[in-house]
Order: C-alpha cells, then sequence, then structure tokens
C-alpha cells in the first residue's frame, strides 16, 4: 500500500529500502566487505565439553581436530571445582570451550536453486508478484525475471542464498543454475564466481539445469547445455522432462541429459513425476531403463543419480515400492523429496471445490521409504524467497523440524533419520564426503556446534542435549567448522 501511494509522486519505495539496505548502492551492487566471506584462517583444533550423537546425553566429550580429519574423541576431563583459582595466560584460539554444547555433523543442501531465491525480496521483480500460486504462474514468473537478471543481481542473491546457508551450518551443497535461451549462461557464470568466493567455507557444488523444455522447442537450449556442461566448475547435469509436450519428448529429454552426464563425466539430477495423476504412468521406470543400459559401466567414479520431487510415486502401493527396490538395483540412486515446495503445489482444489476437508500432503514419504523399503533418499529446501516456494528460509533443520509433523516421524530413531536427511544422507547423495551421524576418530571435520561455546553463563541459554531436541528445535546459535576451520559463528 506504502509503495503504490508513494509511486504517484515518482518515489519507488522498493528501490529507496534497497539503497538503505545496501548503502546506497543500486539495487542488485554487491558489498564485498559485508557479503564475501573472511579469507583469514581460523583453526580449530579442540572443541571440549561438548554432548554427542548416540552417546549418554549427561557425558561430556572433548573432539581432537588436525586439519580436515577427527584424530580423538574421549571423555572431558571433569571441570575444576568452582573455588579453584582461574587459569592464567591467554586463552587458546584453537580450543573451543563448548560448555556442554551439542556436536553433530554438518548440514547439506542436497537441491537447492541458487538463482532464483530471493526473487521477492529484490525491488527489481517486485511488480512480479504471486497471484494464483500454481506452477503455471510460477514458470511465468519466473520467465519473466530471468529476462531481467544482470549478472550482479545474480550473485547478490546467490551470496545471501549461500551465506544464510552457512550461518546455518550447511558446509555442502548442489546449487542448481538454470540455462536457457532466455537467460543464456548468466547464471552459470555467476555461480561460477560465487563458488571460488566461497572455496574452503562451503563446497558449492554447481548443476547446470535445463527448466525448460529442450525437445519441445528449437535446438538454442541443448546448444547452451551442451556448452554450460564442458566448464570445469560445473559438476552434475539435469533436466526437468515433466515441462516437455508430450510422453515422447520427455523420454528424448531423458535420454539425452543421461549421455549427457555420461560423456561429461558429472553427477545427473533429474526432477521427475511432478504430478498427483494416477492415471499417468510414472517416467521413473523409464529413467531406471536408460540407467541400466550402461550407468555402472560408463559412469565417471563417485558420480551419483538424484531423482527430485517424484510426487507421482506417493500413488504407489506396497507391491510398487518393492518392485522399485528391485528395479534399482546397485544403481547409486537417490531419491529427494522436498516438502515446502511439494506441499505449496500439490493437491490443490479443483476449481468450485469450496471444501475444508482433507487434501493430499503430495511429497515422498522420506523417512518410511528409508525405514521400510531402504531406499536411499534426503530432503532438501529445492527453493527459497520464490514464486514456486514463497516460504521457508536456508535453513536444511526447518525442512526436517517440519517433518516431524508431516511425516508424523517424531521418536528417537526418526529424529536421528530427519537429521541424517539434511545432512550426511544428503552428502551422500550429492556424493559429498561425510562423517557418519556417530563421529569417529578418522572422520572429516565438517561439524556443527549447537549452542554458545565460550558462554561466560551458559545458564543464561537452553543446551540441546540429544538429536531428538535439536531436530524438534535447534535453536538459532550455531558454529560452523568446516575442515578445521571455524567459518561460521
Amino acid at each position: 500500500m506504502a509503495a503504490a501511494s508513494l509511486a504517484s509522486p515518482g518515489i519507488d519505495l522498493h528501490a529507496e529500502m534497497d539503497k538503505m539496505q545496501f548503502a546506497g548502492s543500486p539495487p542488485g551492487s554487491i558489498h564485498t566487505s559485508s557479503t564475501a566471506p573472511s579469507s583469514q584462517p581460523n583453526p580449530v583444533t579442540l572443541i571440549s565439553s561438548v554432548r554427542l550423537p548416540h552417546r549418554d546425553p549427561t557425558a561430556l566429550w572433548d573432539i581432537s581436530l588436525s586439519g580436515p580429519r577427527i584424530t580423538s574423541i574421549t571423555l572431558a576431563p571433569p571441570p575444576p571445582p568452582s573455588s579453584s583459582p582461574p587459569t592464567s595466560g591467554p586463552a587458546d584460539p584453537g580450543v573451543l570451550q563448548a560448555r556442554g554444547c551439542f556436536v553433530a555433523p554438518a548440514l547439506c543442501h542436497p537441491h537447492i536453486h541458487i538463482d532464483k531465491a530471493f526473487l521477492l525480496s529484490s525491488s527489481l521483480y517486485a511488480d512480479l508478484a504471486i497471484e494464483s500460486g500454481t506452477f503455471d504462474e510460477a514458470m511465468k514468473l519466473t520467465t519473466a525475471a530471468k529476462a531481467r537478471y544482470t549478472h550482479e543481481d545474480l550473485v547478490q542473491r546467490m551470496e545471501w542464498c549461500v551465506s544464510e546457508s552457512v550461518a546455518a551450518g550447511v558446509s555442502c551443497m548442489r546449487a542448481f543454475v538454470e540455462v536457457d535461451s532466455g537467460v543464456g549462461l548468466q547464471g552459470v557464470r555467476a555461480g561460477v564466481e560465487v563458488k571460488e568466493r566461497w572455496k574452503g567455507k562451503c563446497e558449492v557444488q554447481l548443476c547446470v539445469f535445463a527448466q525448460e523444455q529442450v525437445f519441445s522447442t528449437g535446438e538454442r537450449n541443448r546448444e547452451l547445455m551442451e556448452e554450460a556442461v564442458k566448464m570445469e566448475a560445473v559438476e552434475a547435469v539435469g533436466s526437468a522432462p515433466y515441462v516437455e509436450a508430450d510422453q515422447d519428448k520427455m523420454k528424448q529429454n531423458v535420454e539425452w541429459i543421461v549421455e549427457m552426464a555420461l560423456r561429461g563425466g558429472k553427477h545427473l539430477d533429474l526432477h521427475l513425476d511432478y504430478n498427483l495423476d494416477e492415471a499417468q504412468e510414472p517416467l521413473t521406470w523409464f529413467v531406471i531403463g536408460v540407467l541400466k543400459r550402461g550407468w555402472t559401466r560408463r559412469s565417471a567414479p563417485g558420480k551419483t543419480i538424484v531423482l527430485g520431487h517424484c510426487t507421482r510415486l506417493t500413488l504407489f502401493g506396497k507391491e510398487e515400492w518393492k518392485r522399485l527396490k528391485i528395479e534399482i538395483g546397485e544403481l547409486p540412486l537417490h531419491f529427494v523429496g522436498l516438502p515446502t515446495s511439494d506441499t505449496f503445489m500439490m493437491g490443490r482444489p479443483g476449481d468450485g471445490d469450496y471444501g475444508c476437508g482433507q487434501r493430499v500432503r503430495g511429497t515422498l514419504q522420506i523417512p518410511r521409504m528409508i525405514r521400510e523399503y531402504r531406499l536411499s533418499a534426503t530432503i532438501g529446501v529445492n527453493n527459497v524467497g520464490n514464486a514456486f516456494t514463497p516460504q521457508g528460509s536456508c535453513d536444511p533443520l526447518n525442512v526436517a523440524s517440519l517433518g516431524v509433523g508431516l511425516y508424523q516421524a517424531g521418536t528417537q530413531r526418526d529424529a536421528e533419520v530427519l537429521y541424517e536427511c539434511v545432512s550426511t544422507r544428503a552428502m551422500a547423495a550429492i556424493g559429498c564426503r561425510a562423517p557418519s551421524l556417530k563421529l569417529q576418530e578418522g572422520e572429516v571435520t565438517d561439524l556443527v556446534i549447537y549452542g554458545k561455546p565460550q558462554d561466560a553463563e551458559p545458564r543464561r541459554y537452553r543446551r540441546r542435549r540429544t538429536l531428538q531436541e535439536i531436530v524438534y528445535d535447534a535453536g538459532v546459535d550455531r558454529v560452523l567448522i568446516k575442515d578445521g576451520q571455524r567459518v561460521a559463528g
């Protein structure tokens, strides 16, 4: 309302707010001093007096680190009596006094679109407002936004996404950047710049992604993808076959993107079966058939396959789930559920439906897929701050916490699985090295400390003592350790 009333005198309130936020710079400009990560090394050699997963919550432990590896985990010595005189001398900067904080493996985004992040937060796109909330509208609004992209704007929004993720405890992510005739390679080039800026702080695994049709239109989208996949900084390729005009074109899309991944030695990421139509044959079966023809023989070592959304599979019965497990066989195939996006888009009432009855959840039941069918699966944020998913944040634990209610998964074991789904399982799905949930000597030092380490008055803050508490409500105070370096918090 305020923006509208000021527009007539020639005042753009959105632009003025951007000037205030960015200290007078034009919208989209980058403040390197505030957004670029510090290059100063901050090594950690010891995290003392922590609580750990799979251990007695009343016991405290010391974790010794040497660069990227955990060298030892030992019981912490008892604290000195309160009457003891304070120790003299400067504190060792490599020692973090955790004072009972909880430590667990770092978090991971297995699926996040960094080029489309925070479109709803930028004055450049203030007129592209959500009205119906449908998928078709989201595609149209995003296409219109992409026509206005600039390099500076892309880098700024990508940096927001990465920096907020790192602050939440994310040490690695699969970051989608779209390639098509409308946006060209702008997103990829901006992604490469951001990837380099955050090197050593967060592993930004770029996935060049064909969100638009590649066989229902001309050849230009395919040509651009072929060009992008040759870039050394690109580690994964993906597409959304369901946007094609018909089933035959969808299958062409699948065969083309699989071949591109194999020839380029990249990870493969397909967004599939984004519907709840029982009459529509799931494309997942065709994808598995194509992969079985040559993935294990031709793929580069360690390359994985991720299938995202797959909401049509929520209509499967027990026998179809059992068949799916058998068909996958030895393929390194992982599913990723995207509940914040799926529940926003799927299961909407039809025209003329004014009832207030039940609605389907319309998202993969990830914990049950893991528990009952031994499928490899994880959950992710997908989008944040755009027409596909206007709500939510860059914190993967918010999605895990949502899962407690969404999946009705509140037990201790459920909490462990949900945490793994935004941490160790997510890392494995995108081919990143990962510690175990239990944390062992010799494992990588990508860790999150939940709480306020070295707080002189720890009693003022509630300490989370178990992984269940972290999944239920992790709090906002976190420290991220990556490769033995304190990079956030």
